[in-house]
């Protein structure tokens, strides 16, 4: 007897995906060590990613017909290339289907859609603490933008701020 080697295929999420999308968001945080911290609704994800006017597009890596993971990516604007930009929201392959190479295969065929859409660019960030990711996307030739740092306005900051 031998072992079939299973199937993989990288597809656009549609709408009826979203419970899966969910399921892989709070996989993602709970290995991110804050679990609490997923607030997101399946409505909430339906409509903002499939609504009147999406905010990210999501690829989803199928392993026979399951879901082991996914990238969410939206598009930004660098002024100095004159360009947009692929930015990767977030990547996550479970734990148990690492090093199959679909992380890999998402992060390519993310480059192929850059590509297509003229971008000069795609970045993300990564905890400073997750060493295997660190190490992935240094193998693939990332860099780190060690002289930025991100700053973030949460909700009660943003509205404080619309409010002055």
């Amino acid at each position: 007897m031998f072992a079939v080697k299973p199937s993989f295929e990288i597809k656009p999420a549609t709408a009826a995906d979203v419970p899966v999308i969910l399921r892989l968001i709070r996989e993602l945080a709970e290995y991110e060590r804050a679990p609490n911290d997923a607030v997101a609704t399946e409505a909430q994800l339906r409509d903002v990613l499939f609504g009147a006017k999406p905010a990210a597009e999501v690829l989803l890596a199928f392993e026979d017909d399951h879901a082991v993971g996914f990238a969410v990516y939206f598009f930004n604007f660098s002024t100095w290339l004159g360009r947009p930009g692929l930015y990767l929201e977030d990547l996550f392959v479970q734990p148990e289907n690492r090093g199959k190479g679909h992380g890999r295969a998402l992060l390519q065929r993310l480059a192929q859609i850059a590509a297509e859409r003229g971008c000069g660019r795609m970045e993300w960030a990564v905890l400073s603490w997750n060493e295997p990711a660190i190490g992935f996307y240094r193998k693939l030739g990332a860099r780190p933008m060690e002289e930025w740092t991100v700053y973030r306005l949460e909700r009660e900051g943003m509205t404080a701020l619309a409010n002055e």
